[in-house]
């Protein structure tokens, strides 16, 4: 893992031990927007999961669907990548992140695919989804029954942007799923998950994704926010031929979610590492350590040192953590800021 990338997400994984101490003694809630799974992209193991199978909000991870959809259209030859999208009113009128398209405007397939990708553009998600489903509202039906046939089951998808909607849901488990599909189902447009910055007219965006060029090997897919999800990632790292998704909902901030999946992608490749040794007595799974409990100032640093022997994550010890906790009140559906990820975003 660079240390560049750690200064920039500046608050990252912290000591073990303390973390787990603390959350010991946190009440569980019945509400709570977290969730997590960490998977083998090949073998189709589970590497960990907590509450993977819970319903949460995917924000603009609903976005990788939308791309799915489209990159099937062009694989059936029905778009091209130089197929012409316009933006109808509604498309012009969907609130931020969007690319700021007015009525008329129109832009590639390519040009769409990086603006959903970097920008997770609501305006570009809405004119894809009307122009390949006839109306947003068909176009979502289309995703929901693909997702179905991709063995999300817990799936629901209401828009093609992921804008707050009550009857828009998934697990942790299916986005898993849908990164894996998008990774296998279409390795000619991967790539363009990778993408590190997008311009149009006179405004550009940059990838939301900070991981990527930070922490080694990860190569997408998606982040995203509202007020009722939390901060969400779906992301994907491949090293020594070991390709792992590792998918985290409900981040209480931008870094905190990025410390989470940081750390769990590098408790995978430890986990493979103890696998590989002819020497290791035993074969532990992949600790499952949530960081989920408000900290007083300095309480990690304090016990920085007191990480069990061994542990996978030593060489995190005396890192501040910032935390993903628990809702501590029902999850409120709709909200101003729901919808405003650019600025949230692009200020992570």
């Amino acid at each position: 893992m660079k240390s560049a990338g750690f200064a920039q997400v500046r608050t990252i994984i912290g000591a073990v031990a303390a973390a787990v101490a603390l959350c010991a003694a946190a009440p569980a809630m019945a509400q709570d927007r977290y969730s997590a799974i960490v998977m083998d992209a090949r073998s189709n193991e589970v590497l960990l999961e907590d509450q993977a199978d819970e319903a949460r909000y995917p924000a603009s991870l609903t976005k990788m669907m939308t791309l799915y959809m489209l990159f099937e259209a062009l694989e059936r030859g029905d778009i091209s990548m130089d197929t012409r999208f316009t933006a109808s009113r509604n498309a012009s009128r969907q609130p931020p992140s969007r690319l700021g398209l007015r009525r008329g405007d129109s832009i590639t397939t390519e040009q769409a695919v990086r603006a959903l990708v970097v920008q997770s553009a609501n305006d570009v998600a809405t004119m894809v989804a009307e122009r390949l489903g006839g109306s947003e509202s068909r176009f979502a039906a289309n995703m929901t029954a693909r997702a179905r046939e991709l063995g999300m089951r817990d799936t629901r998808f209401a828009n093609a942007s992921g804008l707050p909607d009550n009857r828009h849901r998934t697990t942790a488990r299916d986005m898993a799923t849908l990164g894996q599909a998008l990774w296998h189902d279409f390795p000619e447009y991967y790539h363009y998950f990778q993408t590190p910055s997008f311009a149009w007219r006179r405004g550009s965006g940059r990838n939301h994704n900070r991981l990527l060029g930070q922490v080694d090997g990860v190569d997408g897919i998606k982040t995203g926010y509202t007020r009722a999800s939390g901060f969400n990632l779906a992301t994907m790292a491949e090293r020594n031929g070991r390709r792992v998704i590792v998918v985290v909902l409900g981040g209480e901030t931008a870094a905190a979610r990025d410390a989470q999946v940081a750390y769990l992608i590098e408790g995978a490749y430890q986990e493979f590492a103890r696998r590989e040794d002819p020497n290791a007595a035993a074969l532990a799974s992949l600790p499952s350590r949530r960081l989920d409990v408000q900290l007083a100032p300095g309480a990690l640093n304090a016990q920085a040192n007191q990480a069990a022997p061994g542990s996978p994550y030593a060489t995190y010890q005396g890192m501040v953590v910032e935390t993903l906790s628990p809702v501590r009140a029902p999850l409120d559906p709709v909200g101003q800021g729901d919808e405003a990820e650019q600025s949230t975003e692009e200020g992570e």
